[in-house]
């Protein structure tokens, strides 16, 4: 994977607009990959030392994907 592209993917998976944040999502198709991405958006969304706009995105994605952590 290149730089640019995980750049790209973050981006949209953290862009707050749910039909990007599904789409996107939807394009990886490896299972622990997903988990390993849900896993992170939990971090960002729930532990301390993320910046309040990086935890925000990481809640819609959260919420776009009908996920809830922990």
């Amino acid at each position: 994977m290149s730089d640019q592209w995980l750049e790209y993917f973050w981006g949209e998976i953290l862009s707050r607009d749910t039909q990007r944040i599904q789409a996107t999502f939807a394009s990886i198709e490896a299972a622990d990959e997903r988990q390993a991405i849900l896993a992170h958006l939990c971090k960002m969304a729930t532990e301390a030392g993320w910046a309040e706009p990086q935890r925000v995105s990481a809640q819609a994605a959260l919420d776009a994907l009908n996920h809830a952590c922990g």
